[in-house]
């Protein structure tokens, strides 16, 4: 694991025991508890018909390789316009310091849609699972470079026990490996690698040929056009999570049409 992931993955951990500090995991367990009305990602890929698919627009910030993606960011106003223009579902990035995200983020895009929302953050101790759910979020990611088998597994069983989905991000062929026997995941296929930064979209090709046709997969990163959505629908995946094209976008509502093939904008319900 090169230094950025360690890095994060480190200041993420302390994030967690300064947290449980505060709040100890037995009150975030009684409020998972308490919790109704999530919302099902895995469902809405599995229905889709066979030609169309499910986008899942995210709101990122910033990024470590890209800086500042949206000086004016409004969590609210870019997850409603993302469930008018026909996403799927909502990532929002909370870790704080490379991507400047906030808890209050996802919150604010819960409040705002009525869609799945994912938590995307650097994931390593079950606090930030139960975290993960009591504040809203129906699903969770998990990085595979990230962990190895054994925390993996321990975080998906949590994750599973307490509602949330889970999304198993790979992006070599040892790592979609390893997290195969997770039977009740999403396959995230990460065409950037998170330890040199640099996205190669063959990466997702070459992977798809390895993933059970049972299985259903997302494509992540470096999806920039109808094109590229197309041809990685031809391959096999249902999702797409895709977050720099839409924050650094001038009209993300025109963009994300145009990515699910949608030639008018969509009418407000």
């Amino acid at each position: 694991m090169e230094d950025f992931l360690r890095t994060v993955l480190e200041e993420r951990r302390r994030d967690a025991e300064r947290a449980a500090a505060g709040i100890p995991v037995a009150v975030l367990q009684e409020k998972v508890a308490a919790r109704t009305g999530r919302r099902s990602l895995m469902e809405r890929l599995q229905r889709l018909p066979e030609t169309d698919v499910c986008v899942v627009a995210e709101i990122k910030r910033a990024s470590p390789s890209a800086g500042v993606l949206r000086a004016d960011c409004d969590p609210a106003a870019i997850a409603g316009l993302y469930e008018q223009e026909g996403a799927g579902g909502v990532s929002v990035v909370t870790e704080p310091r490379h991507f400047h995200g906030r808890d209050g983020d996802l919150a604010a895009a819960r409040a705002a849609a009525t869609l799945p929302i994912l938590r995307k953050d650097f994931y390593s101790v079950p606090y930030q699972i139960y975290e993960t759910a009591a504040l809203g979020a129906d699903v969770v990611l998990l990085i595979a470079a990230c962990l190895d088998f054994s925390q993996l597994r321990d975080l998906y069983i949590i994750a599973q026990a307490i509602g949330l989905e889970v999304v198993v991000e790979v992006h070599t062929a040892d790592e979609l490996e390893m997290v195969l026997p997770l039977a009740n995941t999403v396959i995230g296929v990460n065409s950037r690698n998170l330890r040199t930064m640099k996205t190669d979209l063959n990466v997702t090709r070459e992977l798809s040929r390895m993933i059970p046709p049972d299985r259903l997969a997302m494509a992540e990163s470096g999806i920039h056009t109808r094109r590229d959505v197309q041809e990685l629908r031809a391959l096999g995946y249902r999702g797409f999570l895709i977050g720099e094209a839409l924050m650094c976008s001038a009209n993300p509502g025109l963009l994300l049409r145009m990515l699910l093939g949608h030639t008018h904008p969509r009418r407000r319900a």
